[in-house]
């Protein structure tokens, strides 16, 4: 910052800035700022680059709203949970297990949270569903410690912290998979909470916009930690929040200052830094800095060295403060300048040490939030300064190791219970008991009258919502009868499935499709005048091509979320949007679709969060397949996301090559997850080749969701016969590979769809523990080894994947089985020339299966060779893996 080498005017014009303030108000005075600012940029004055303000609270103590119960009861009851909330970590760590937990961060945020319980944060049990809260998913400690004094947990599930196999156990972290009736967020894997807050919030104005469940004044809450913003996933969806002016959106982060291993911005400022990064992107930004113990300090400040002491000092030395004490404090921070010195005079060590950070000053946060709820045209991020371990003493407060710390020292646990008032003797603290209060304890009256007058209790997971029925299969009889004559890809046959499911007339509003910014790259841009693009704004501006049939309409209640070039969004958009059956008590079934490369391996994390959140729905990986995609070479040529969908338990994925195959695993999902209400998702890869689909065999329905069906039986009987796997596109080189065989080796063979190996192996690894765990019961034989039961000769599969994905059904085949597949990075070209490089076309199934005939003695080994040459393959050719 400059010398101000005129204080005189610069006096001047603050009073003259205060003069406006007073007589014509605070709109007045911006109005003016923001004129001599604009007026300056033209005249090419340099403007000060950062958009952040003095480190002081937002709200001056005039606008404060004030709190309105009873500060010393809430005291106490904050005290109970932060008690038991300790007392459960250090139980759960009182052996040699090492099951571990976190007390530092509840203890930084217990004020924050016990606020919004006592104030904000609505239940579902009133008129309206309630406020969608992503709890910091390492202070749940504190939130099991609050449902234990209200009654929902007793002490058995408190010591079963951590202790989950058993079924009586309290889960580590947010997990509704684990306590689906009281968890609604997974929020643990750091920075998916925010990104999913944000996309919640955009879904739930996406819906109260399409009239299917207004929004009222719901709203989204997410609580964050300081060092959680360095996730891209926090922060990199804060832009949308603000360009959708989404008011129904509240962070809270916690600035503890501290991360894991030691400060989050040592040397600088995170709140400075994240106040400038979100009033640039729109929000609304609540500085809660400073307890109201510092507020006769700073009204004294008349020459501003306060203010510039707090301006300048780095959060390095903000954490010493609180970690070395009072004395400490008044040497290093007030001790810079004499005049703070004389300040303070009258303050001993100790006060000092107690001048209080904003994020544990209960009136203070109040305030904050107040004006969070009511602000309107933009979403709110509070920014709370707290000191992480906060009561911890010389175990834990605002020390570097904090956030591993399981247990307190003997001292230090007196000193705690002293400081918060826990009527424990010092005997009783070696055992480290909960305490709770009787039930009619002014304590506990107090807790269920805030609770009842706010909805209910929270967390709380809804499980009771209502099912929609699946269209019947006939629906899609245009898909179960082929294409005919007409060659069309699998990702089209979607599309039309698609179609069908929009105007039918019980579901049709709730199908959800989304797509990452490539709804013409899949064919669906016929959708965008039939459903409409959805945007919160509508459509402000005549798009180029409006005289044309399939022009880019944008509207305010399209059907359609087109997230942009986003993976994460689009994902975090599909997650709100399947689980809205918990979250709204409204089923809506999203099908997202993307490149299947950067699906599962872009967005992994998030596909696991959709397993552990229930969500419902259908992901789409289209243009699939290592060698189907053409042309776009090794980034997108996808070849293993097979592989990463089977590592999500409660995903259920699917390679068809034909449009009936699609359209029985969809309509059997929406069974499944919508009507049935099973608790899965689907991922189908789709590809954008084209070739003429077939009609369906009859009867195969129920094998094409088992994983396999015979398409094709063998057309004579000679001595040798194969049996001939195929999934995707690769299906169609089997088929080739099987007429190849007839017509040139007088070789049968039997032609069957794996529509999905990943359901075959899970079928088949649970027929396998079943027999060992019953081993004097007769023996299940597996789907796989009974379809292949009266079928004869070597077994081979080909598939677009690479081959650890059919190599999963090998246990389950008890005879000669040949894998090929696409391992080895993917190239541009055609698809003709990139399925002989992996050695996946049909010349390829050919020589396998040959091959296996000769292991089963049904030919000769030259015979092998002469039909090598007779392709023009080069026995020496480089394996693909290692190109």
């Amino acid at each position: 910052m400059q010398e101000d080498i005129d204080s005189l005017e610069t006096s001047e014009w603050v009073d003259a800035l205060h003069s406006v303030i007073r007589h014509a108000g605070p709109e007045r005075a911006a109005q003016l700022l923001h004129d001599l600012a604009t007026r300056a940029s033209a005249v090419g004055v340099n403007l000060p680059p950062a958009i952040t303000t003095p480190y002081r609270n937002t709200l001056p103590t005039s606008k404060e709203k004030r709190m309105p119960g009873d500060m010393f009861m809430e005291r106490r009851i904050r005290s109970l949970i932060r008690w038991n909330a300790m007392a459960m970590v250090m139980r759960a760590n009182d052996n040699d297990e090492g099951l571990g937990g976190h007390i530092a961060t509840f203890a930084s945020a217990a004020t924050l949270y016990d606020v919004g319980f006592n104030y904000f944060f609505r239940g579902n049990e009133g008129d309206q569903p309630g406020d969608l809260i992503y709890f910091q998913g390492h202070a749940s400690p504190g939130m099991y410690a609050r449902s234990y004094l209200e009654g929902r947990f007793d002490e058995e599930q408190l010591d079963n912290f951590r202790r989950e196999v058993d079924g009586k156990g309290l889960s580590s972290y947010p997990h509704p998979w684990l306590m689906p009736d009281y968890w609604q967020f997974p929020t643990v894997s750091m920075g998916l909470g925010p990104i999913g807050a944000i996309y919640q919030a955009h879904v739930m104005r996406y819906m109260s916009a399409r009239d299917q469940v207004k929004r009222g004044d719901r709203k989204v809450w997410c609580f964050i930690g300081d060092g959680e913003c360095d996730e891209p996933e926090t922060l990199g969806a804060i832009s949308l929040a603000g360009r959708e002016e989404l008011e129904n959106l509240i962070f809270v982060v916690n600035c503890n200052l501290q991360r894991l291993d030691g400060p989050v911005r040592g040397n600088g400022k995170i709140v400075q830094e994240l106040e400038g990064v979100f009033r640039g992107a729109g929000w609304n930004v609540l500085k809660v800095l400073w307890g109201r113990h510092w507020d006769p300090l700073l009204e004294n400040d008349e020459k501003g060295l306060l203010q510039k002491r707090m301006d300048e000092v780095c959060d390095g030395e903000l954490q010493n403060f609180k970690a070395n004490g009072g004395a400490y404090t008044r040497e290093h921070f007030f001790g810079k300048y004499p005049e703070l010195l004389e300040m303070v005079k009258d303050l001993s060590d100790e006060d000092i040490m107690y001048l209080n950070r904003g994020g544990h000053d209960p009136f203070k946060v109040y305030a904050a939030y107040a004006e969070a709820v009511a602000h309107k045209g933009q979403p709110t991020v509070i920014l709370a300064q707290t000191v992480k371990g906060y009561g911890m003493g010389a175990s834990g407060e605002a020390v570097n190791e904090t956030h591993s710390v399981k247990k307190l020292g003997k001292d230090d646990l007196k000193r705690f219970r002293d400081r918060f008032g826990i009527p424990l003797t010092d005997e009783q603290l070696d055992s480290v008991p909960y305490y709770r209060p009787a039930p009619d304890s002014p304590e506990m009256v107090y807790m269920k009258k805030r609770r009842d007058a706010l909805n209910g209790p929270i967390p709380s997971r809804n499980t009771n919502y209502p099912s929609l029925p699946a269209p019947p299969l006939n629906d899609f009889n245009a898909q179960l009868k082929g294409s005919g004559d007409r060659k069309i890809s699998s990702t089209m046959a979607f599309v039309r499935v698609l179609s069908t499911l929009v105007k039918d007339k019980k579901i049709g509003d709730r199908i959800v499709p989304i797509v990452p910014d490539e709804a013409r790259t899949f064919g669906m841009e016929g959708m965008f005048r039939q459903l409409g693009i959805y945007s919160s704004a509508g459509q402000k501006y005549t798009p180029h091509d409006a005289g044309q049939i399939m022009y880019y309409k944008e509207d305010k209640k399209g059907q359609i979320l087109e997230e942009g070039i986003n993976e994460s969004g689009a994902m975090s958009a599909w997650v709100a949007a399947g689980t809205s059956y918990t979250n709204y008590n409204y089923p809506l079934i999203p099908f997202y679709i993307f490149y299947s490369m950067f699906g599962f391996q872009r967005v992994g994390d998030l596909c696991w969060l959709a397993g552990d959140i229930q969500a419902k729905g259908f992901l789409i990986g289209a243009t699939a397949g290592r060698t189907t995609l053409n042309g776009e070479g090794l980034q997108h040529q996808d070849g293993h996301s097979l592989i990463l969908a089977s590592t999500v338990p409660n995903c259920k994925s699917y390679d068809p090559c034909y449009s009936f195959e699609l359209a029985v695993i969809i309509q059997n999902g929406i069974k499944r997850m919508f009507e049935d209400q099973e608790n899965c998702y689907y991922y189908i890869t789709a590809m954008n080749e084209n070739y003429q689909h077939p009609e369906m065999p009859k009867g195969a329905e129920e094998d094409i969701i088992k994983g396999m069906y015979k398409l094709k039986a063998g057309k004579k009987k000679t001595g040798k016969k194969v049996q001939l796997l195929g999934g995707g596109t690769i299906l169609r080189e089997v088929e080739a590979a099987a007429e190849i065989l007839r017509s040139d080796y007088d070789v049968d063979a039997d032609v069957w769809s794996l529509t999905s190996v990943n359901e075959l192996a899970r079928e088949g690894q649970s027929v396998e523990r079943w027999n060992m765990l019953h081993p004097e019961s007769e023996p299940k034989v597996p789907f796989v080894t009974k379809q292949l039961a009266d079928s004869k000769g070597p077994i081979i599969a080909a598939t677009d994947y690479i081959k650890t994905y059919a190599e999963q059904i090998r246990p389950f085949i008890d005879r000669e089985y040949i894998v090929l597949g696409t391992d080895g990075f993917g190239r541009s070209d055609t698809r003709s020339k990139l399925r002989e490089h992996f050695e996946v076309n049909r010349k390829y199934i050919v020589i396998a299966a040959l091959s296996g005939l000769v292991k089963e003695g049904k030919l000769k080994p030259a015979d092998v060779t002469k039909a090598i040459k007779d392709f023009g393959i080069d026995p020496e050719k480089i394996d693909p893996m290692a190109l």
